[in-house]
């Protein structure tokens, strides 16, 4: 899965003369949170956000409405954004995970996603949880069952005998370290056409495996 996939094409641009009033009415009206700021040939020059666009208590503290409806219109975008050299950006070849792990260590909820040094796109937390939803088969109907093996060659190829012998069609797949438990993994499977007590025959019989959970998952 790669951001190229999952990113936001042709996102909502501003040039940094916006105002901050007219940027802060973009991202209201298009329920957005962040705003690539560029330049000619859409050529990243930073990056405005909600947060940016807040005003500091201390600067209201010390403004009646009137001032802060005159400071707001005499505010541009160049003078809040997060300037490109701070930018985090990412290409859009790189993968989701990769996408991911970069808005975890970096604490941030969105990356510009740049080709050929232009803005193609943006990539945000919910594109990214979109991604997963895809990945695991939703919102399609199915029986969600989670099967915990040992971390040892093989097991996930047992798995898959099972799925193959009884035709089983599967939509999403989700491997991962069981929780407090070294040694081990738990495979997450959305599995089509067939039923809870089915699935539960089939894989029970599956030798040095087990089954953690069970579900209709819609």
């Amino acid at each position: 899965m790669f951001v190229k996939d999952f990113m936001t094409r042709h996102p909502i641009l501003v040039q940094p003369e916006t105002t901050a009033v007219e940027a802060q009415r973009i991202i209201a009206e298009n329920n957005i949170r962040h705003l690539p700021v560029t330049g000619s040939g859409k050529r990243l020059l930073g990056l405005v956000t909600r947060e940016r666009l807040a005003l500091k208590p201390d600067t209201l503290n010390s403004l009646n409405v009137w001032e802060i409806t005159r400071y707001l219109g005499s505010l541009t975008v160049k003078e809040l954004m997060i300037k490109a050299e701070q930018v985090v950006t990412i290409s859009p070849e790189r993968t989701l995970e990769r996408a991911a792990r970069i808005m975890t260590e970096r604490k941030i909820g969105c990356l510009p996603v740049i080709e050929d040094n232009v803005v193609v796109g943006m990539i945000t937390e919910i594109d990214l949880l979109n991604a997963y939803q895809v990945m695991m088969g939703l919102p399609e109907a199915g029986i969600r069952v989670t099967m915990r093996m040992p971390n040892m060659p093989g097991e996930f190829a047992r798995l898959m005998a099972a799925l193959v012998e009884h035709k089983l069609g599967v939509m999403g797949v989700g491997i991962y370290p069981s929780p407090r438990l070294p040694g081990f993994y738990d495979a997450v499977l959305k599995i089509v056409s067939t039923s809870s007590d089915e699935i539960k025959r089939i894989f029970g019989n599956v030798e040095g495996q087990e089954i953690i959970d069970i579900r209709d998952a819609v």
